[in-house]
């Protein structure tokens, strides 16, 4: 499928890792198995990464990035098929678990041994399947409305089905935001803009749509394996999230020693509630990182 929009950086790799500017930092391009990802680089200090969700890119974290840089080296990735990474090969075959699996790679290919993540929704099921089974490599979990705690029902796995087709999903382009980003601030509505700008985008739509299929699949439920992170966890959710707001007690319950950080907020508490964010995230971090990492 050929993509109409041109992504935000046109990139070519010869190796495994290059480096070109960006507005809000330098842009690394990391090889992978889904194709080039790409990730903005910014601040200094302890490493710590930032995945979004599924629609979404990078810019989604622009409200506390700007803080989270004083303190820490950000390392903000778009996913296949967003941002300034290119769609996989196959869109249509695109997963949340290929996510979560290039995730290792991405980090290696940065060149860090241990990192702090910090993952909302697809993005928090990688960061918490990248604490199950890489322990060693992260230091620090933050999770915020994270998918992966989902109890499935009829309900649940009629709206993944349907969320999965792409007609609904191209119908939901620029719509479905509005619902469940609950309180508009300039980053929201930035994130809203961006999502209606993808309405001709078929492969981003095929994307999005073999993503949601993916959540389906039995290894993308992590609540019997989550009891295996040993990282220290920060749980931040949105309440008012009408898709996983429920879920995140039973990421509790699933994550014993996590600490629980309710805000009422949609989806996406980091763009909704910036500051309350931050107000809960920047102590946690600085208990639980340190110069060793990275």
């Amino acid at each position: 499928m050929d993509r109409p929009n041109a992504p935000r950086h046109a990139h070519k790799t010869a190796g495994r890792v290059s480096t070109m500017s960006d507005t809000v930092g330098v842009c690394r391009v990391v090889k992978t198995r889904l194709g080039p990802v790409a990730v903005s680089v910014r601040g200094r200090g302890t490493p710590l990464v930032l995945l979004h969700a599924n629609p979404g890119d990078g810019r989604d974290y622009a409200a506390i990035v700007p803080a989270l840089a004083q303190r820490h080296t950000t390392y903000t990735i778009d996913w296949p098929g967003y941002g300034a990474s290119p769609p996989p090969p196959q869109p249509r075959t695109t997963t949340a678990m290929a996510y979560a699996e290039i995730l290792p790679d991405v980090v290696a290919g940065l060149g860090l041994r241990r990192a702090a993540f910090l993952g909302n929704s697809v993005g928090g099921y990688a960061a918490a399947r990248m604490a199950i089974t890489c322990p060693e490599m992260v230091s620090a979990l933050i999770l915020v409305n994270s998918g992966g705690f989902t109890r499935p029902n009829v309900l649940t796995r009629a709206l993944i089905w349907l969320k999965g087709t792409e007609i609904l999903t191209r119908a939901l382009v620029g719509r479905l935001p509005r619902i469940y980003l609950r309180r508009r601030t300039p980053v929201v509505e930035e994130m809203i803009a961006r999502d209606c700008a993808r309405r001709g985008d078929q492969v981003s739509v095929a994307v999005e749509a073999a993503v949601w299929r993916s959540f389906m699949a039995a290894e993308h439920d992590l609540r019997r394996r989550a009891a295996e992170i040993t990282a220290p966890t920060l749980l931040v959710w949105g309440v008012r999230d009408p898709i996983l707001g429920r879920d995140g007690r039973s990421a509790q319950r699933s994550i014993p020693h996590a600490v629980w950080h309710p805000l009422h907020a949609g989806h996406v508490p980091f763009a909704e509630k910036p500051q309350a964010f931050l107000h809960a995230v920047l102590p946690f971090l600085a208990r639980h990182t340190s110069a060793g990492s990275g």
